[in-house]
């Protein structure tokens, strides 16, 4: 099986109005690690200073290494072939500004490309384990995984590449979240797809039972 785990660090939250900025991928066929994809995107605009000040990433970056959003659309649509699992930590987010990025690009094409895709939410598996926190580097600190620069792409990616081996390792039921985001029943869930099942998911103080986990609620 061909699998996907990527990260994408964008100008902000909306994906209709932001723009992706970075997108990294990191593809594994077979168990082994094939690919290493790290690009940085030129938007055309500049950056907000909040943006470069989590991320680190400057207008420079963008208009000196950045490729034209066109062409990672076109990257993006060659790599997502059907079938393929993509891992993401807080996947509705990257997902939802992945399919904008392609709806612009091929917007005859966008939704048949993500909906032929498996998609896996780190975050939701992690709320069926561990109590609150939940962000990536909590997760690396709850599994003993060596820290990297976090919010920038390709080394989220990494870490998310980590983590998901050591959820794997922790209980073996991975394949159980495919298409299944847990949320807050707090807030709305926005720009929801219709190949993906949302399930209010509350917090946990420990490892839920088998029997008990998100999708047999």
């Amino acid at each position: 099986m061909k699998v996907i785990y990527f990260d994408t660090e964008t100008t902000g939250l909306n994906s209709k109005f932001d723009r992706i900025i970075e997108l990294a991928m990191l593809t594994v066929e077979d168990g082994e690690i094939k690919d290493e994809y790290d690009k940085f995107v030129n938007i055309g605009r500049d950056l907000p200073a909040k943006i470069t000040q989590i991320t680190g990433i400057t207008n420079d970056d963008l208009i000196l290494k950045g490729e034209s959003e066109a062409h990672i659309a076109e990257d993006l649509k060659n790599n997502l072939t059907p079938d393929t699992l993509m891992i993401a930590h807080n996947c509705q987010f990257d997902l939802s500004f992945v399919y904008s990025l392609l709806e612009r690009h091929y917007p005859n094409e966008a939704y048949e490309i993500v909906s032929n895709l498996k998609w896996i939410d780190t975050v939701t598996v992690l709320k069926d384990r561990k109590e609150f926190p939940h962000k990536l580097i909590d997760a690396v600190k709850y599994y003993g995984i060596e820290e990297v620069n976090f919010h920038r792409a390709i080394d989220d990616t990494k870490a998310l590449y980590n983590v998901t081996q050591a959820l794997k390792e922790e209980r073996n039921d991975l394949k159980e979240y495919i298409n299944l985001f847990g949320y807050n029943p707090k807030y709305e869930v926005k720009n929801k797809f219709p190949f993906i099942k949302y399930k209010k998911q509350f917090f946990t103080k420990r490892m839920v039972d088998s029997d008990k986990i998100l999708r047999r609620k």
